[in-house]
């Protein structure tokens, strides 16, 4: 099974653009996402779903807003609220995660890499077969 993220943009239209992804997908979807990171001092959050391939094909895309999103659980900002609406609409389990923040990578495909290798370790996507 190949898994590969694709940036939509930092969260904000394009989260709109991956909330309606979820919307004309819901059947496919098998996890929500939340990666959380800090860098100088502020949480940031990442929005992702991850969808399950179609029909015969090995390919599961990762959708995400990367970074993007200011990330504090006590106020969440309205962009937060509407990704978690959206989660909560499809009837999805939002998994948080606390991860690196992207810019200690010296390539986007590295911390994606990095990603999957966290996603593959809890079991939330599948092992490469």
């Amino acid at each position: 099974m190949i898994q590969r993220f694709i940036e939509l943009g930092q969260g904000y239209g394009d989260l709109f653009e991956l909330c309606e992804l979820m919307k004309t997908n819901h059947n496919r979807i098998h996890h929500t996402f939340v990666f959380v990171s800090e860098k100088d001092g502020n949480k940031v959050a990442s929005v992702a779903v991850a969808l399950k391939p179609v029909g015969e094909s090995k390919f599961m895309p990762i959708y995400i807003c990367r970074e993007g999103i200011p990330y504090n659980p006590e106020k969440q900002s309205k962009r937060f609220e509407i990704f978690e609406n959206a989660v909560k609409e499809r009837d999805q389990l939002l998994i948080t995660l606390e991860v690196k923040h992207s810019s200690i990578y010296v390539d986007p495909t590295l911390y994606y890499q990095y990603l999957i290798g966290v996603l593959r370790l809890y079991h939330y996507i599948p092992y490469l077969h």
